[in-house]
């Protein structure tokens, strides 16, 4: 249908009996398929070669196509086989680019490891040294005295030193580069003036084969010069015939215009009204044609439906997988919805403009009550096929939901985008090209003249010839070769160039030959017609006072028309004006879009950092564990570090200070950022609405442009309400910090007060302990010295019991002489002086002996006795030190339950503590990651008000510019600046209106064509009825207008047609960037799929919206064709009343009322197909918002996480700390124990 809208029925009819239903010119066919073959294409310079390189490489038979002159003609299927070929290259050369970067990053991530992995070696080696030496009271006082040095700035210091230093090396690399170049230089140049010295001096002689050399280079020179003169002149006449031929083309188009009026000035009603009939004839086979169109589309669709629904079975398993994902994207829903509230108020305001355009169109319906009849049934009708085609799209929308099967569209789309951006650079480089040598060759002659001058100037100015003259000469030989081969380049081309011209200029001459040939046959029949209408003058002159009458019924009739021009084109404003809304919400989807997109990667990659902070804490937990255990073990040892506990509790203290420090710092820190908040949100509330409010002031005062400005600063306070939301919630964050951190510094008050009671417990029992131990020491002293006494006494008594047993043996043996004596006395006789001196011995020594007896018996009484009191004061002692070791023993177990107590409490504790500290441990992280994510938060919002400042400074400033310009324009014209606006507005949204006004174009230069050929006719049947023209004359006048004011419409679509073509460029630039925009998003479409598939949703959102932009523009060429109409049935209304005798008029009345049956049966249809429109639309919307609402859920929930596996985390940090305090106090508390 396309083909015979543009070619003709006939033209149509002639290709398609040939079997090639498609053709292509050489430059679209090589822009678009020479991805194909582009080597061979290249260097291939002619169009069929290249196409046929093309064909060969894509594998077609010669039998699908055939290659023209201009064209390549194709079979039917034959460029859905390129297209495919085209795809696969498009597909190969993706995927290896693709390749290419994988690899790159790849490459790049492993150099960061690389680097990643001498620095943990680094980190790891000073762990090391700072677990080895943090127990070494050296580095402890290190450590306290660095900060105090200025010797730590050293390498600061160093490094800018080092800095300064390969700066003056470099610099000084370059001076010396710098001076080698210029050293060369020089000697070259040394070189050269004495090479010029010595060509000087040799050639002072050799002045005749000089002179014989300037003749032939003059003589030559002169040639050149005859060529270029006589290539001047030809162009000069050529330029005179070409200005002639213009010239003569205007006279002709002068006496062609003139000849139209006369001839227009004298038409008959009879030659109108077959006009009319033949022109309603053609609208009622075209809109027939247009019938068939629609109809052959409605089986497309149907055919396409049917596909979508086998892909929709095939797909079914797929969707399984992501019904999974629907569901947790359903949850996300409800929270888009927030976001599309303003989308919904735009819907909503653009359908109370089409309500309102709906009241327009029904006023204009209600001059349609003669064919209501016939519109009921249509509408009955219609409505079943509306019912069963909502129905089917119903079912396609569901089987939509489920699957994204439709990404094929989007491929062709962002083929067709591609291809036209090809067309346009390529024949932007053509341009590109054709400038350049132009350029090249007026700069190519202007060197060659000014080189020719000099060599001019040179051999004047040279005298003699030596022999180094000559191979001077050579050289200049071979330049002024050189030069003339650059010459007869130059002349190549421009002969080239030349010859394009000549034959542009044959083919105008040619058109304009055939141009002539057709002016002289109209001006023949013009003459000829003339004779004609110089009888009829007396007849017309008679009827111009009638005419003059009719005349005033004209100028009011004028009037509504013109009313009626107002009112459309006030619709039609109104119309331009939703489509501007229309294409400003997409602008604001595609941006919020890629807002969503970002946000998302940032989401997912605080997700991995997260995944990795829990796979890290998970380690730290089992580490815990693990230590709790080796805490568990160690608890026996804390009775032997006790000791220790008393020299590190001190720094631990410390730290603990230090710590506070750091927290009150944090905390200032905190109040800092609230203040700074407040103070920011506080200025924005001051100045931000300030300058709102005098924005809302100004904008009463701008027009269209100004409405732009008003969305967006509404727009900005949308964004700004955000932010205040975001920053109620970064308040409200920050309380939950500070309660946090509250609770942190009241566990860690908690802790210290622990820690003090233990220290208060471990003094009171150290004190005990040491009183036990100095009663021990005395008891055991005391039992020592009775224990020597005792000995002593022991030792004593046994050696008084050895003096009695060897005093007994003495009295025994002295009883025992005694005896023997006495019996020797009574045995023996002896002397009495011996034995009475032996008796008296005897008895003295029986008297000592006695007394010494008496003497030993007492000292053993005694000793007796005091071994007595002695056995019994040690048996009391005994007693008594028994009495006091049990009751010592006694305490000492008490002591030790006690104590026993005492450590299963302080193990209970130090478990507790330990419990405590990994909680604050992870608290502390917690806190610390939230700390982070509020700073990052509170930084981006700062950003986004510093941005939002600077826009609303810009937008002041550009707002100020506007009203003074505004100022300056409204003196001179205010209509102008309407008109502006609503051609900037169209410029805007007619984007996709340059095929249809073509089209248009097309059937209104045919009609125009039709009209000719129909006005020849009518002219001939007006020699016929020469006769009844006298009565129909009156009539003349009217039409004449008529005809007037619809030369003038024709023109006011020309100039729409242009200014539609400029719409088409600026909407190209669009798409262009739109393209761009699909690309940057195709990148991502491998790691984010669902992300991939909402974009799809968009581009097909945007496509809809441009062909609703389509059917829009087309509604509005249907409102100018039916306003048009309505002129012609007022024409044919006065025709009516004024020639009631014409039978004839009345049939074509009656035609003209089906011929309005049959547009309103066409405009019924056209609204069912907005209808269908707007239902996708709403659709779409609503998938839109389903999107957005699964995007900011999912947010929220990554935030929610975020911040409960900060607070988890600070917690940990918090516990973990605490618990190496503790572990440290046990085990300094152990080796004082011990």
């Amino acid at each position: 249908m396309h083909q015979l809208t543009c070619n003709g029925v006939l033209e149509g009819i002639r290709i398609c009996r040939k079997g090639f239903p498609n053709r292509m010119p050489y430059l679209d066919f090589r822009h678009r398929y020479l991805i194909i073959a582009a080597q061979e294409m290249t260097v291939a310079k002619d169009n069929k070669k290249a196409a046929k390189v093309c064909f060969d490489k894509a594998g077609l038979s010669a039998e699908l196509y055939r290659l023209g002159k201009t064209k390549v003609f194709f079979r039917a299927g034959a460029l859905g086989i390129l297209e495919e070929v085209r795809d696969e290259r498009i597909g190969r050369m993706v995927a290896w680019l693709q390749a290419w970067v994988r690899g790159y990053i790849g490459r790049q991530s492993y150099k960061k490891l690389q680097e990643q992995r001498v620095a943990l070696e680094v980190v790891q080696r000073s762990l090391r040294k700072f677990l080895k030496m943090r127990t070494w009271p050296w580095y402890n006082l290190w450590q306290k005295v660095k900060p105090l040095l200025n010797v730590t700035r050293i390498e600061d210091e160093m490094k800018a030193l080092e800095d300064k230093l390969a700066k003056s090396e470099a610099d000084y690399e370059n001076e010396v580069k710098l001076r080698r170049e210029l050293e060369a230089a020089n000697l070259t140049l040394v070189e050269e003036k004495n090479n010029l010295l010595v060509t000087l001096d040799s050639t002072k002689g050799n002045m005749s084969e000089f002179l014989e050399k300037e003749k032939k280079f003059k003589i030559q020179k002169s040639e050149m010069e005859e060529q270029l003169s006589e290539l001047s002149e030809r162009l000069e006449k050529e330029e005179k015939v070409r200005t002639q031929l213009t010239q003569d083309k205007k006279k002709v188009e002068q006496d062609v215009s003139s000849l139209k009026k006369d001839v227009n000035g004298f038409e008959s009603v009879i030659q109108q009204g077959e006009l009319h009939k033949a022109d309603k004839d053609h609208q009622i086979r075209s809109l027939r044609e247009d019938v068939t169109h629609h109809e052959e589309l409605f089986i497309k669709v149907t055919k396409e439906k049917k596909h979508l629904q086998e892909c929709n079975q095939k797909m079914a398993e797929d969707l399984q997988t992501v019904e999974d994902k629907c569901t947790h994207l359903n949850n996300i829903k409800t929270k888009m919805e927030q976001t599309l509230d303003e989308l919904d108020d735009a819907l909503r305001s653009e359908k109370q403009r089409r309500s309102e355009s709906d009241k327009v169109r029904r006023r204009v319906e209600g001059d349609l009550k003669l064919t209501q009849e016939t519109m009921s049934e249509l509408e009955r009708a219609r409505k079943d096929l509306e019912s069963t085609i909502q129905r089917k799209d119903q079912e396609v929308a569901d089987l939509a939901r489920k699957h994204e099967g439709e990404q094929g569209n989007v491929a062709k789309f962002k083929k067709s985008v591609k291809e036209m951006e090809a067309q346009i650079q390529g024949l932007e480089h053509e341009l590109q090209h054709e400038h350049e040598v132009r350029v090249r060759l007026e700069t190519n002659k202007g060197k060659l003249m000014h080189e020719l001058s000099e060599t001019g100037e040179r051999l004047e100015e040279a005298g003699g010839a030596t022999a180094a003259q000559i191979e001077l000469n050579k050289k200049r030989e071979a330049e002024l070769a050189r030069l003339r081969m650059e010459l007869e380049d130059n002349k190549t081309k421009h002969e080239s160039v030349l010859s394009n011209l000549r034959k542009k200029h044959s083919d105008t001459v040619g058109e304009m030959s055939d141009q002539m040939v057709t002016l002289n046959k109209v001006k023949a029949r013009a003459e000829t017609e003339k004779e004609d209408l110089k009888k009829t003058l007396n007849d017309a002159k008679m009827s111009l006072d009638l005419l003059r009458q009719e005349k005033n019924a004209t100028e009011k009739t004028n009037k509504q028309l013109v009313q009626q021009m107002k009112e459309v084109t006030t619709r039609l404003e109104g119309a331009t004006r939703t489509v501007n809304e229309y294409n400003v919400t997409k602008k604001k989807l595609a941006v919020e879009n890629t807002d969503l997109i970002h946000q998302l990667e940032e989401t997912e990659a605080k997700m991995g950092e997260v995944n990795t902070l829990k796979l890290s804490l998970a380690n730290q937990l089992l580490e815990a564990k693990k230590l709790a255990n080796d805490e568990a073990r160690s608890r026996i040892e804390i009775l032997g570090q006790y000791r220790n506990v008393e020299l590190d509790a001190d720094g631990l203290r410390e730290q603990l200070d230090e710590e506070i420090e750091v927290k009150g710092e944090l905390e200032r820190q905190l109040n800092k950022a609230v203040s700074e908040a407040q103070m920011w949100r506080a200025k924005f509330e001051s100045e931000g609405l300030a300058r709102c409010e005098t924005l809302e002031a100004e904008r009463s005062k701008l027009l269209a442009r100004l409405d732009e400005a008003e969305a967006h600063i509404l727009q900005l306070n949308a964004k700004n309400i955000n932010l205040e939301k975001n920053k109620v919630r970064i308040n409200t964050e920050l309380e939950q910090v500070q309660l946090d951190i509250d609770r942190a510094q009241t566990m860690a008050a908690a802790s210290e007060k622990r820690q003090k009671n233990f220290d208060r417990l471990a003094s009171d029992w150290k004190v005990k302990i040491d009183d036990l131990t100095r009663e021990l020491s005395n008891c055991q002293k005391q039992c020592r010295n009775y224990s020597i006494e005792m000995f002593q006494m022991k030792t004593i008594n046994d050696q008084t019991l050895e003096q009695l047993e060897d005093s007994r043996r003495e009295n025994k043996n002295l009883a025992s002489q005694i005896k023997d004596l006495t019996s020797q006395i009574g045995d023996g006789d002896r002397s009495l002086f011996e034995v009475e001196t032996n008796s008296r011995r005897l008895e003295a020594e029986k008297e000592e002996l006695h007394t010494a007896l008496e003497e030993t018996e007492a000292v053993l009484e005694q000793q007796e006795n005091k071994t007595l009191r002695m056995q019994i004061e040690l048996t009391q002692a005994k007693q008594e030190m028994e009495r006091r070791l049990q009751e010592k023993e006694e305490e000492f177990c008490a002591t030790r339950k006690s104590h026993q107590r005492a450590v299963e409490t302080l193990q209970s504790a130090l478990e507790a503590e330990s419990k405590s500290k990994a909680e604050a441990m992870r608290m502390k992280l917690k806190m610390e990651t939230d700390i982070h994510d509020l700073e990052a938060a509170l930084d981006n919002s700062n950003r986004a008000n510093t941005d939002l400042q600077k826009h609303i400074k810009k937008l002041e400033t550009e707002l100020s510019e506007v009203q003074q310009r505004m100022d300056g324009v409204q003196a001179k014209s205010s209509q102008l600046l309407k008109e502006n606006a609503a051609v900037d507005r169209r410029l805007t949204t007619l984007t996709s209106e340059l095929d249809e006004c073509r089209s248009l174009l097309d059937k209104s230069d045919r009609n125009r064509r039709q009209a000719q050929d129909e006005l020849t006719t009518a002219h001939n049947q007006n020699q016929k009825l020469n006769t009844e023209n006298g009565n129909l004359t009156l009539l003349k006048r009217k039409h004449e207008a008529d005809l007037v004011t619809l030369q003038a419409e024709v023109d006011d679509t020309v100039t729409q047609k242009r200014s539609l073509e400029d719409r088409a460029k600026k909407a190209m630039l669009d798409a262009t960037r739109l393209a761009d925009e699909l690309r940057a998003e195709q990148k991502h479409a491998q790691t984010q799929e669902n992300m991939r598939k909402g974009l799809e949703v968009t581009v097909k959102e945007l496509q809809v919206r441009l062909k609703e932009s389509d059917e829009i523009l087309q509604t509005a060429g249907r409102a100018t064709v039916q306003k048009l109409e309505k002129r012609i049935k007022e024409l044919e209304s006065q025709l009516h009343f004024e020639v009631a005798n014409l039978s004839e008029a009345q049939n074509d009345i009656n035609k003209y009322e089906k011929q309005v049956m049959e547009f309103s049966y066409q405009a019924d249809e056209d609204k069912r197909v907005m209808s269908q429109m707007q239902d996708v639309v709403d659709k779409m919307h609503q998938k839109i918002k389903n999107y957005k609402s699964q995007i900011e859920e999912a947010e929220e929930i990554a935030a929610l996480n975020l911040a409960k596996y900060r607070k988890a985390q600070q917690e940990l940090n918090y516990f973990h700390q605490a618990s190496n305090t503790v572990t440290l106090v046990q085990k300094t508390f152990s080796q004082s124990v011990a």
